[in-house]
This record gives structure tokens, sequence and C-alpha cells, in this order.
């Protein structure tokens, strides 16, 4: 399917989209990628410097709203692979317009562009498992679930997997959705919590850590992400739902104190701030209908940590014109600003 094909793949130069497309070029030496981009805040191009001469790769700027230019871009593909999307829980709770715009809007219209042409034998959504809601402690949430999301940014993504399911009701398109587990790795915008607690470590800044820190993740490393996307591109069935989880299940205050201890910074750099409306408790997937077509997880929690903190510790050059840009600068005076100096050190709420 993948290996002589020709592969469009939106939002390409932002975390997940990039690591997946260095995937296919080192595991597909046929295939043809494009690469489809807004190039946002979130986006950045050096993530794909090293192919930006490779003739099977080619960069286009653009947004998927744009339908003309979409329309343009499908007549020569053979799978589409969606990770175009606004992401950031956080901001969509500060302005969730963009997460409607793009999450869903942007979504019909690549579905119709691929419905149009007829020559699309995968449409891969990549979407998330926030859409499944909060998971009682001894659940996880299976494919067949009902969606229960609790933030913009989680119905927005909601939104658009239904309309892949719509299109492979209505019109035979074959589309395969994947709800994926937090991801982590090289490459992620440091408004994400990973990178933002190992960067501010970097920087001896406080680490923001919301409410009790007891939140419970499954983290996933993104090279895990990109082989099951591979699989699923391959082997999965049309019109299914497939769960990605590692089953590295940690609370967000040992994730924060793990990566202290890997940058050897004080744990007293944890600031326990005031929580974000509607935070989910836990999130947990059940994703043994993918174990069944093949994929396990290679990277449990620690070696993904470990690998991710190595990357932002040896790449300054990356992360750091980040914190220069006055936009950031602004969102994160806005998102923390009144938080951190509210903020209850480490030290105290641990001692009660």
């Amino acid at each position: 399917m993948l290996k002589d094909a020709r592969i469009l793949v939106t939002g390409g130069c932002g975390f997940i989209g990039s690591n997946f497309i260095l995937h296919l070029l080192r595991e597909y030496p046929g295939c043809r990628v494009v690469n489809l981009d807004k190039l946002t805040y979130a986006s950045n191009p050096n993530n794909l410097r090293h192919v930006q001469d490779d003739a099977r790769y080619r960069f286009v700027e653009g947004d998927i709203c744009d339908a003309k230019l979409v329309d343009r871009l499908m007549a020569d593909v053979d799978a589409v692979f969606n990770f175009a999307a606004e992401t950031h829980v956080d901001r969509s709770l500060l302005e969730a317009g963009s997460f409607i715009t793009t999450d869903v809007y942007g979504t019909y219209v690549l579905l119709e562009a691929a419905r149009r042409y007829g020559n699309v034998r995968r449409f891969v959504q990549i979407s998330t498992d926030e859409v499944y809601g909060d998971m009682p402690e001894g659940q996880s949430a299976r494919e067949t679930d009902a969606l229960r999301p609790r933030s913009p940014y989680a119905a927005s993504k909601a939104g658009g997997d239904m309309q892949c399911l719509a299109f492979f009701e209505t019109y035979g398109l074959p589309a395969i959705i994947t709800r994926a587990a937090n991801n982590i790795g090289p490459r992620q915008h440091v408004e994400k919590v990973v990178p933002l607690f190992a960067t501010s470590a970097l920087r001896d800044q406080p680490l923001p850590l919301y409410g009790d820190g007891r939140q419970v993740r499954d983290w996933l490393y993104v090279e895990d992400h990109c082989r099951a996307l591979d699989l699923i591109a391959r082997a999965g069935e049309p019109g299914e739902v497939y769960n990605i989880g590692a089953g590295n299940y940690q609370e967000n205050i040992n994730v924060a104190e793990a990566i202290l201890d890997l940058l050897e910074k004080p744990r007293s750099l944890i600031r326990f701030v005031t929580d974000r409306q509607g935070h989910d408790r836990r999130y947990s997937l059940d994703s043994s209908k993918l174990r069944t077509v093949g994929w396990s997880p290679r990277y449990d929690f620690h070696s993904a940590l470990a690998n991710t903190v190595a990357w932002y510790r040896e790449n300054r050059w990356w992360w750091a014109p980040i914190y220069a840009d006055a936009l950031f600068q602004e969102y994160f005076e806005r998102q923390y600003g009144e938080r951190l100096a509210q903020g209850v050190p480490y030290d105290l709420r641990t001692s009660t």
C-alpha cells in the first residue's frame, strides 16, 4: 500500500506529522510525499530540513480549508494522512473558533476532495484519546464506546471523526480513524506538557503543574505511533477505528519529577497551579484491537521520556527561539502568569 504510493500528509511540519514523514521516507524508498502545511505557530520547517532536498518530498504551504488547493493536490494521491489540526487543549479554552474551522471544516474539505476523485485508497484520520473523555479508574475506552469530549479541542476532533465515518458509510470512502494516547518525542512544541517542563527546567524556570498533579496519562513515544499508523494504513479495515495506546500510565506529578531527575534539576522547580477548566482526570485506551493486527510498543515510559528529554537538552537551537517570540510570550503570560504568581511550591504541597 505505501511502498510506491503517492502520499498526501497534512500538517507535516508539526510534531507527529514531521516524524511520520521521516518514517515514510526512511521505510519506503519508492514513495512520494506531499506535505501540505499552513505553517501556524506549532509548525516548524526545521523539522524536515534534512529531507527538504529529497526528490521524493514536496512541501506546499497552504490551508486544508482551501478547497481549490486541496482539490489540486488530491488529484494525484493514493493515500492521505490527516494530521492537520489545532491541538492544544489550553488554547481551545481561550479561543475555540479556529479549532472548529480546522478540525471540523478542514477535515470535510479533505474528505470531499477525496470522494470526488475516487483515487484515494486510504484516508487515515489522526485523532485523539480525548474524544472519549474522562475514564474512571479500572476502565479503558474501546473503539465502540460513545464519545464524550469535554473540551472544545476534543469536541472538534470528535466532529472530524464523525465525518470520516459518515463518508465511509455514505460514499464508501476508505477512511480509517486512529485515536492515540499522549505522544512524546522530538520536535514537539514547547506549549505541550513534557517539552514545557523539560525546557523550563533547562532554563531554571518553574514548572506549572495543574491542580494536584495526579491526572493520569498514557505516554506513547512518537516512533511507536508512526509504526502504528504505517501498519493501520496497510492492514487496517476501512470504516474502522483503532486505538493506539502504549500502556505507559503515569501521573503528571511523576512525569514532572522524572524530567527534573533526568536533567539533575531540583524538584523545588515544580509549582502547583490552579487547574484548568474541565481537566479530564484520566485517559485510558483499550488497544487490543490494534495489537491483534500485529502492533506493540517498543518504548516503555522511562526510555520514551529519556529519549525525549535528551533531545530537548541537545537541541536548544530548535526551541529557544519560541520563548523569544512575542506571541508565545503573550500566550504564556495569559495562561500561566497569574497561576505561577499564586502557585504553591513543591516542598509546601508535598510536605502536607
